[in-house]
């Protein structure tokens, strides 16, 4: 049976620019992408030594869903177990397979190594947020909201989470772009999780 879900929250990354709910709430200066990503933490204001292991992918969907999650999600509300992440791309982990494969040149870089896997993402999100439920990543040459809604939709249909992160999140060298959003079962009547809203918050 069908459930109704909602789009609670969004967050874009683009430009050297942080958007969430279609407001521009940081804009880092024009240094590269190194750069922007440890400015976009620096004004998270947020402790986790972590994030400066990561791989690039890794860290512009942890920055998004750090965003995404900041004061508009209750963690309280729900077990750990129900809550999903499902993310996509074009180029899976590329960006690190890259960096990875110029260190095989001299010594072979286990750091690197780590990240070449684009579900690593993922578990990054989930480690930081003890998140424990259904996850998966999957690979489109473009942005697919058809597949996503229908994908997450079955999993609230058949109770397998209760709320869910989603989208897009693409590094590759200098070029980048993300776009994630909560999913839950309340939400406003003009914000339904549907392919043509996903497109349009894209695209903003």
């Amino acid at each position: 049976m069908s459930v109704s879900v909602y789009i609670k929250a969004s967050c874009i990354i683009r430009d050297h620019r942080i958007i969430k709910n279609g407001l521009v709430i940081f804009e880092g200066t024009d240094t590269g992408l190194p750069n922007f990503l440890n400015q976009s933490y620096q004004f998270l204001e947020t402790k986790y030594p972590k994030f400066y292991k990561m791989d690039h992918l890794s860290k512009m969907g942890w920055l998004a869903a750090e965003v995404l999650l900041k004061e508009s999600f209750d963690r309280a509300q729900y077990r750990a177990e129900d809550i999903g992440v499902v993310l996509m791309n074009a180029n899976s982990s590329l960006d690190a397979d890259i960096k990875y494969f110029e260190s095989t040149k001299d010594i072979a870089s286990p750091s690197l190594f780590v990240y070449t896997l684009a579900n690593i993402v993922i578990g990054e999100i989930s480690i930081k947020n003890n998140f424990k439920g259904e996850s998966a990543f999957f690979i489109f040459e473009k942005f697919d909201a058809g597949f996503l809604t229908d994908y997450v939709s079955n999993l609230f249909s058949n109770n397998i989470v209760e709320v869910c992160i989603c989208g897009w999140v693409e590094v590759l060298g200098e070029t980048y772009k993300t776009a994630l959003y909560l999913i839950e079962k309340e939400g406003a009547a003009d914000m339904a999780f549907t392919k043509e809203n996903l497109n349009k918050i894209y695209q903003s």
